[in-house]
């Protein structure tokens, strides 16, 4: 299981910043119920984290580690297992994924981000998977052309959650309620 916690909290990196000063990684979220779950899983393989917000007036919350693992350069190594494979797409999920936060929209899993290389690597995972996927594509290049963005195809929604699922705790209630299993 420790292998399968340090590939969610590289995939979790989507979010974070790192500060060559501290030499510490930074994940900030409005919500803070992530950010301690982060830190619940940092302390049960040996890290250590802390969390905080930032400034009196900001509703930002920031989850500050200098665990030594961590690595932008994780994808381009190899992953290993499929448990930590699983396990790596449920933290970028989390971090760079999304689904409505209401229901009188339609239903979506998407994962965002601006290097499409790691998104063509989450993406091919996925469909190696068995986890349909549409196309890559740039939902705006005039709001920004350095954006990218593909959803997972309705016919595999319930496979991703039973697969993969999330363990952040708002889009675990929302997948739950919104994906009937």
């Amino acid at each position: 299981m420790r292998n399968e916690i340090k590939a969610y909290c590289q995939g979790a990196l989507g979010d974070a910043t790192y500060s060559k000063m501290h030499k510490t990684w930074r994940f900030s979220q409005r919500d803070s119920r992530w950010l301690e779950k982060l830190k619940s899983l940092f302390s049960s393989i040996g890290y250590r984290s802390w969390v905080y917000r930032e400034g009196k007036r900001r509703r930002v919350y920031v989850l500050e580690t200098s665990a030594n693992f961590l690595s932008s350069d994780y994808l381009k190594k190899s992953i290993g297992t499929n448990a930590e494979k699983i396990a790596f797409i449920r933290g970028f999920f989390d971090a760079e994924g999304g689904v409505p936060h209401t229901k009188n929209v339609r239903f979506y899993i998407q994962f965002t981000q601006k290097s499409f290389e790691e998104l063509q690597l989450i993406r091919k995972m996925l469909e190696e998977m068995g986890v349909k996927c549409g196309k890559i594509h740039n939902p705006s290049v005039k709001v920004d052309p350095h954006y990218w963005r593909f959803f997972v195809r309705a016919q595999s929604y319930k496979s991703y959650v039973k697969m993969i699922g999330s363990w952040h705790p708002r889009k675990t209630k929302l997948l739950t309620e919104r994906v009937m299993i």
